[in-house]
């Protein structure tokens, strides 16, 4: 089993968020390495139980390990004190779909916080919204879409590094707080298409 710091980064948030009951999409999840620059990067989706396929609203949780990181990581591993501790990029994707009707951004934004519950001393900070449209090959039909991210660093300072069980302690609040958002979002008044009324070919 692969012993990292990245991993248990990824094992803490996933605790956390299966903890809150949200449900992961199927065939979602994927860990990915950049052949050309190092990088490593995990991504999944959740969303609320019973929501149907495609779910209403999901969350799409992204985590980046960039080679500098890795490279200061490997100096604390090896007892070198690095210039600066590594860090996890973090994303995650508040998407409404399925949308039968183009959504209002503001009364989207207007329910959603500025930023994450804490990850350590850290926060994510919201974006701005974007719309998405999907029109079927007749161009006589279209599906919407409408996504805000929220995105951050979290730095991993030596006594995480030290003891792992800290990025527990630190990713625990993140389950409910997704859980809460896709609520907000689940409750307004929208819109939407059938899940079993796809897009006509």
């Amino acid at each position: 089993m692969l012993d990292h710091v990245f991993t248990d980064a990824i094992g803490a948030l996933r605790d956390a968020i299966e903890a809150a009951l949200l449900e992961r999409q199927a065939f979602e999840e994927r860990f990915q390495s950049d052949i050309l620059l190092g990088d490593l990067s995990w991504e999944t989706s959740y969303s609320l139980p019973g929501e149907g396929a495609p779910a209403r609203v999901r969350a799409d949780v992204t985590l980046l390990w960039s080679t500098w990181s890795q490279t200061a990581y490997r100096d604390w591993y090896l007892g070198d004190a690095p210039t600066d501790p590594p860090h996890i990029d973090i994303g995650i994707t508040m998407r409404i779909q399925r949308l039968a009707e183009s959504p209002d951004p503001s009364v989207v934004i207007k329910v959603l916080p500025r930023e994450s519950s804490t990850i350590g001393p850290h926060t994510l900070v919201r974006s701005g919204p974007t719309i998405e449209t999907v029109y079927g090959h007749d161009l006589g039909d279209a599906e919407y879409a409408i996504e805000v991210s929220y995105e951050g660093s979290y730095e991993l300072d030596e006594h995480t590094l030290d003891d792992g069980k800290k990025l527990d302690d630190h990713f625990a609040s993140m389950g409910g707080w997704i859980t809460s958002t896709l609520v907000r979002l689940g409750d307004l008044a929208l819109v939407y298409r059938p899940a079993e009324d796809p897009l006509a070919d």
